[in-house]
């Protein structure tokens, strides 16, 4: 994993996602312009965590190195380093794979 410049704040993530395959299991070959985008990624950084009513710091359940399911339209993409990544909310995140 390369290290980035960039740390998420508060309960946010970083995520690299997954590539999807380019072939079925029956062997059929799917178009760049079919393929949907994957729900499935790496984390490569999480932020320090969230505050409660009483202003304690409250640790995220995820960490780099995890890989995760997550909504369809989850997430805000961006380029850092030339590479294309989101960046979501802990929320966002329907569970991790592992």
């Amino acid at each position: 994993m390369a290290k980035s410049n960039f740390r998420p704040l508060h309960d946010r993530v970083v995520v690299r996602r997954v590539e999807s395959e380019s072939k079925t299991s029956g062997g059929i070959i799917i178009p760049d312009t079919a393929k949907e985008k994957p729900q499935e990624g790496d984390i490569i950084a999480v932020g320090s965590g969230a505050r409660d009513e009483a202003g304690k710091l409250v640790p995220l359940d995820v960490k780099a190195g995890d890989r995760i399911l997550f909504g369809k339209w989850s997430g805000t993409e961006v380029k850092l380093n030339g590479e294309d990544l989101l960046i979501m909310k802990e929320s966002d995140i329907m569970g991790i794979i592992g």
